[in-house]
């Protein structure tokens, strides 16, 4: 290709790698993520490596696990010595440009005290030029509203208040009613207006635009027509055990956080502390409203496809969708994503690589394990630029070419740090130290290991036990499976420790670097 490409890169928030009519969902229909995957390449099997947003993100935009960036939870600081996708396509020319946010905490070790980056966990990812950027007061959409004739609410929450639609609301539960804004002024539609802006008078240079969606993280509000778009009788129901008590028994960590749950509420007066009195009606419309605010950016998404393809840039665009991280959406008899649970880790990835090399894969999906830390690896490969030494993941240019690397990874590897959750007395839960409140886990095909630092390990058979209901970790005839998995998580932690200087030697003719893949 003579013309260096331009790069699409779109992630939505909480969106559940099962929730894809392409993939085969009961109810949902995303025609235009459909469309992009019929025109690239899907794969079924990826997953976040971290929750929530800031250490999600982290690994995403750094290709790194959590053992090595170390931003745990939000608000965590990462490391100014990491380098990032966007840090890293400078180097092909690029200025990457964001229209959202990223969710990233400065290093203040590099910034004076009274920057005004040390008082958000939403700083903006360096390297990425702000053209819009969106942190939780969500001032420029709420400057747009304003100026529209919108009367614009005291506190961000206020502007997710939705409309008062009487007693329909009541018999359709809690999510049900639509936004006080029109469809033509979401959030959503606000963001990918403003990328259509920015792209209208951008023909000279190639551009790198990061497009990061709220939507549809909470609060499930959605503007009509969306808000009525599914029905809760058709939508799945959630899975979990018959009675909280028995889900809770599962583990001592489930059984706190099933009943200290957190997060952004249901709706924007919902506190997530309640999500156990929610009823059947509720949880249902709650899911309804989930996908109605997923197609809401389907839509939008179709839009942006569009218009590349009108001004004539979409072959040569290099156009990647995921997401953070899943949402429990009411399985396992919780919200949110602060669980070991698949439903929190697995998420959607299509890249369609306008190359001419990839066209022989175009339409396919994957069934390899793959990870959010592939995605900057990826991105890189696919510019030209050299992956850094820091990385964890792999490029899944391969996959888009229709090969298979080999030795490719057999399982997926997550964790999550739970040292913000606190008791009544503000000490950390459980009396455990601060770094003792870590999980990792390892996902095959038939098991996943769960691993807590200083409580109990879980094992799940996901052939016999697909909804993941009963932990065998105790059955004697499992012992062996255990330590295979505990053996397998500490060989693969020990083959991705931080290496950027350790395959370095300073020798007589200077520097020598030795770059090999991980696996």
């Amino acid at each position: 290709m003579g013309t260096p490409m331009n790069v699409l890169f779109i992630t939505a928030d909480q969106w559940r790698g099962d929730c894809l009519s392409s993939v085969g969902h009961p109810c949902l229909q995303t025609p235009n993520l459909d469309r992009l995957a019929a025109d690239g390449v899907l794969f079924g099997q990826h997953f976040a490596q971290a929750t929530p947003c800031g250490p999600s993100r982290a690994s995403l935009y750094t290709g790194t696990y959590l053992q090595n960036h170390r931003s745990v939870i939000n608000g965590t600081p990462l490391d100014a010595r990491l380098t990032n996708v966007a840090l890293e396509a400078r180097k092909a020319g690029y200025d990457p440009v964001l229209f959202g946010y990223t969710d990233i905490s400065a290093d203040p070790r590099h910034c004076r005290s009274n920057d005004p980056a040390l008082r958000t966990s939403g700083g903006v990812l360096p390297g990425m030029t702000p053209v819009i950027h969106v942190d939780d007061d969500v001032l420029p959409w709420l400057a747009d509203l304003k100026a529209k004739g919108y009367t614009v609410p005291e506190g961000f929450l206020g502007v997710f208040k939705p409309r008062d639609v009487g007693a329909k609301a009541g018999h359709r539960g809690l999510t049900f009613a639509p936004a006080q804004y029109t469809v033509e002024d979401s959030y959503t539609a606000f963001l990918t207006d403003e990328v259509i802006k920015y792209l209208s008078v951008r023909k000279e240079r190639p551009w790198f635009v990061h497009l990061s969606y709220l939507t549809p993280h909470p609060p499930f509000v959605a503007p009509e027509p969306y808000h009525d778009m599914y029905d809760p009788a058709d939508v799945p129901r959630p899975v979990r055990a018959a009675t909280v008590e028995i889900e809770a028994s599962q583990h001592p960590y489930l059984d706190y956080y099933l009943h200290h749950q957190r997060g952004w509420g249901l709706r924007y007066d919902h506190d997530s502390k309640n999500n156990l009195k929610l009823d059947d009606q509720d949880v249902l419309q709650a899911r309804a409203t989930y996908y109605g605010m997923m197609s809401e950016v389907d839509a939008h998404i179709g839009r942006l496809l569009d218009f590349l393809k009108e001004v004539g840039a979409y072959e040569n665009t290099l156009v990647v969708f995921t997401s953070d991280h899943g949402e429990q959406l009411g399985d396992h008899w919780q919200f949110s994503k602060f669980a070991y649970f698949d439903q929190s880790f697995h998420i959607p990835l299509i890249v369609r690589d306008p190359r001419p090399g990839a066209k022989r894969a175009r339409g396919q999906q994957v069934d390899a394990f793959t990870e959010s830390v592939d995605v900057m690896p990826t991105i890189l490969e696919c510019l030209g630029v050299d992956i850094p030494s820091q990385c964890d993941g792999e490029p899944l240019t391969p996959f888009c070419h229709g090969e298979t690397p080999t030795n490719w990874r057999k399982e997926a590897h997550w964790g999550f740090d739970f040292r913000n959750f606190n008791d009544s007395d503000g000490n950390t839960i459980f009396g455990l130290k601060p770094d003792q409140c870590s999980v990792n886990v390892i996902r095959d095909r038939h098991f996943k290991y769960v691993h807590f630092t200083a409580l109990p390990p879980l094992l799940f058979d996901l052939e016999r036990d697909p909804d993941e209901l009963r932990n065998l970790v105790d059955q004697p005839e499992y012992q062996g499976l255990v330590l295979e998995y505990a053996q397998k998580m500490l060989s693969w932690r020990m083959n991705h420790d931080e290496r950027v200087l350790a395959n370095i030697k300073l020798t007589p003719e200077g520097v020598v670097e030795r770059k090999m893949p991980r696996r």
